[in-house]
Formats: C-alpha cells, structure tokens, sequence
C-alpha cells in the first residue's frame, strides 16, 4: 500500500516537474519554487473542499483506504459503508476526495524533497557563497511538509477532533507563507523608499493579526459554526447574542461536545462565530490601512491593490457564506480568500524588508 501510495504521489508530481523542466525559463529553480507555491495555495483550497464536503473521514484509516492504495481497491468496503450508513462519514464521493487530497499532498512533499535536493547541489557546487540557494530554508519546508503530514493523518486517527483539524490547517497556512518568503527571494523587486521601510513594524503586527483570524477561521470551520450565526450584520438578530465563551474555545475536546463529553450547547457555536466575525472587521481596518500606506510608495503599490482587492472579496465571500446560507463554493472561495490574503501579505513584509533601497537604486 505504501509503495501504490508513493508511486502516485510521484506520478502526480511528475507533470509539474515537466512543466518545470521544458519551460523556456532559464532559472529552474525559480520556476519550480514558484510552481510549488501555486500548488501549494490550490492544495490548501481542496483541503477545504474536502472539510466542507465533509469528505475528512471518506477513509476511516490512514495512510490509505481500508488499508488499499486507492478507492477502487477498497470499492466493497466503502459501498457497504455507504449503504450501512448513506449520510455518513464513508460513501464513494468523499473517499474519493479524502485519497485524492491525499494523493496531491505527496506531490507537493516530492516538489518540496526535489527542490531541497536542488538547492543543496547548487550551494555546495557554488562553493556555499550563493545565498539564494542556501539549503538550510527548503529542509525546514520538508520538515514542515513531515510535521503536516503527521497532523494529517492524526486529523483522521482521532476523528476530526477539531484542535487537530484547526492546526492542520495553520500548518498549511504556515507552508504557504514559508514558500511565498521563499518564492520572494526568487524575485528582483522595485525599490523601497525610506518611508516604505517604516511600515516593516505594522506589516509584521497585522500578518500575524491575519494568521490569529485564520485560527479563528478554522475554528469557526472544524467545529461546524458557519451558520450558528445565521444573519447579517446581526447574529441571530442581536448585537450580543447570548454565547459560551467557555465551553465554545475549550480547546481538547471531541468534536461536537464539552471537554465533558456532553453535547455543544449552540450558544457555544455561537460565540465561535461571533468571535472570528467580530475580529474580522478588526483585521479588515488594519489591512486596509496598511494597504493604503503601501499605495503611496511605488515599490509597494502592487501589492497594496491586490491587498485591497483581496481583502474586499473575503469581506463578500463571508458575508455572502451567512446570507446564502452556506454555499460550498462560495465557502472554498473564503477559505481560499484567507489563504490569499496571508500570501499578499508574506509578500509585502519580505518588500519593505528586502528589497533595494530608493534612494541606492536612484544613485
């Protein structure tokens, strides 16, 4: 199983090698870093397809499917689940999408191993002095690559628990990041004025600001609270509905109950809802004042719209994820606004921080 499992990770992964390797770019180390970036944002964005098509459990086990490689091995076992249980956790549609999401994490994990090997062979072949290709940032991506693969499999293990899930998905949010930093040192960049540079402080502030609403996302995601508040602007035709804060952020509990193991109560969910709509507009101020500071240096101006861009459609996508009452692709757009969102903004850090000075580039 784990040979059949390896073996269409590598298939899989073959493709965007080729595209990589017939290219017309010269820099190929460049392009596959940027190309495992991409894949690395639409793998986040099936993720969250497979958590809200509920397809987390499609196989019971892991690695693989009922102990098979793929689903058609295991194509009796999950019909007679199915059958057993037609609105369960296991049919044929979300065993699919579990080995499929699955299958598109080993591709990446072989695109981060062939891009640690390349970057290695150039160090050492340069006689360790190009910084660009210092090995040392692509093993930790493998190492975070192991860390979310192991998050991955625990996430089914113990059976969607949801502080599994919710750091499942900020590892991923966290590989993004790591790549776009990456994938930036790749780039030659217009220069940053003095006054650009001064923004390093708030831009770091309100990305992490941003990956504390992501948590809060998850949340909101793994313990199923999308619709506990089920209007806008209002939450259940209140300001302050009433909430359980206490038992809504208890932290180490089972899906669907109190770290008690009674029921959720709903005003549980509430609060977690609450909580992340609420800080939402906190992290939209802050985006949009950084961005508008951003928009008067010409080095950063780019960025700057493509954060205002980005930040007003998560506004519409959460906004239209209550009122439409929870639409899956309006949903995978929210998730996949989020992970856009951090990816503007890893940018825009690494540009007040790294790129060449004004007033140098002017001498």
């Amino acid at each position: 199983m784990l040979i059949q499992l390896a073996v269409i990770g590598l298939i899989v992964a073959l493709l965007p090698l080729t595209v990589v390797w017939v290219s017309g770019d010269a820099d190929k180390y460049r392009k596959l870093v940027w190309t495992a970036l991409f894949l690395t944002f639409d793998l986040i964005m099936f993720g969250a397809f497979t958590r809200l098509t509920d397809s987390g459990l499609g196989c019971p086990d892991w690695p693989g499917c009922y102990a098979h490689g793929n689903p058609l091995s295991a194509h009796e076992m999950i019909a007679a689940a199915e059958t057993a249980l037609p609105s369960g956790p296991v049919t044929v549609f979300k065993a699919w999408v579990e080995m499929l999401h699955r299958y598109f994490a080993i591709a990446v994990g072989v695109l981060i191993i062939v891009l640690m090997a390349m970057a290695w062979n150039k160090w050492l072949r340069s006689g360790r002095t190009a910084r660009r290709f210092r090995p040392i940032f692509p093993t930790l991506l493998l190492l975070l690559v192991c860390v979310q693969g192991a998050f991955g499999a625990w996430t089914v293990t113990m059976k969607l628990e949801p502080i599994i899930v919710t750091t499942h998905l900020l590892l991923a949010m966290s590989l993004l990041a790591a790549m776009t930093w990456l994938g930036a040192a790749q780039n030659q960049h217009l220069p940053v004025s003095a006054a650009g540079r001064k923004l390093a402080a708030p831009a770091l502030v309100i990305a992490l600001l941003l990956g504390f609403q992501i948590a809060l996302g998850g949340w909101v995601s793994t313990n199923y609270a999308v619709l506990a508040c089920n209007d806008f602007p209002l939450c259940n035709g209140a300001l302050m509905p009433p909430m359980d804060f206490a038992h809504g952020f208890s932290l180490w509990r089972h899906l669907g109950q109190t770290a008690n193991g009674d029921s959720l109560p709903f005003s549980a969910l509430t609060a977690i809802h609450w909580t992340h709509r609420t800080f939402a507009y906190l992290v939209i101020i802050c985006v949009a004042w950084l961005a508008h500071r951003a928009l008067q240096d010409s080095g950063l101006r780019r960025t700057a719209i493509a954060l205002l861009l980005a930040i007003a459609l998560q506004f519409g996508t959460g906004m239209s994820t209550v009122v439409f009452k929870w639409p899956l692709a309006i949903a995978v757009m929210h998730n996949g606004g989020a992970a856009l969102l951090l990816l503007l903004l890893v940018m825009l850090n690494y540009k007040i921080r790294f790129a060449p000075p004004l007033a140098a580039h002017g001498a």
